[in-house]
């Protein structure tokens, strides 16, 4: 299934010192640049300059870059934005479930230590869930399905399993770090 081009998180988004902080989509950083919040960038080679709204809306838009079409005529939708008044890098812990543990465990089983392939795994709860364990990081770990399904609700060691490393949560990263570049975007990669 493709994305439609105005909902992929095409858009990179640095703070007013230039640090790379979110990705967004072209709707969300039109409502910034149209509030003032933000400059678009327009970059050639190693040329970068930002433009106001106003400004970006009267330039020229080069052949096959994407647009968007307004009452006023097609605009160019930037491929990088600047806050203007935000300076912060925030901080992002991952969302406890079944994504975060894969990313936590780096998608390899706890108990096995093999590399796992998509559809191969599942959440483990160390305490099953049916003697009292809790969903949380503390308790939950990625796990091979077929050993998950072998233990069902036996504590590691009545099944004979030791776990590989005791689970934690993940601390907080920068929200640079969690900027994936998954659309290949050319113009992002002076800034990640």
């Amino acid at each position: 299934m493709t994305v439609p081009l105005l909902h992929r998180s095409s858009v990179l988004v640095l703070n007013r010192h230039w640090l790379a902080i979110d990705a967004v989509t072209p709707i969300v950083a039109f409502g910034h640049l149209a509030t003032g919040s933000a400059r678009a960038l327009r970059i050639d080679g190693q040329s970068i300059q930002p433009f106001e709204w106003e400004d970006w809306r009267a330039l020229g838009i080069p052949k096959g870059a994407a647009v968007i079409g307004t009452p006023s005529g097609n605009v160019r939708i930037p491929t990088v934005i600047v806050l203007t008044r935000y300076a912060k890098v925030p901080m992002i812990a991952p969302v406890f479930g079944f994504r975060g543990l894969w990313e936590r465990d780096g998608g390899r089983c706890q108990y096995t230590g093999r590399d796992l392939k998509p559809g191969e795994g599942n959440i483990d709860h160390i305490m099953p869930r049916s003697r009292g364990g809790m969903d949380c990081w503390e308790n939950c770990v990625l796990a091979d399905r077929k050993v998950n399904t072998r233990k069902g609700s036996l504590t590691p060691e009545e099944a004979g399993l030791r776990l590989l490393t005791v689970p934690r949560a993940p601390q907080a990263v920068p929200a640079t770090m969690r900027i994936r570049n998954s659309w290949n975007i050319e113009d992002w990669k002076h800034f990640l």
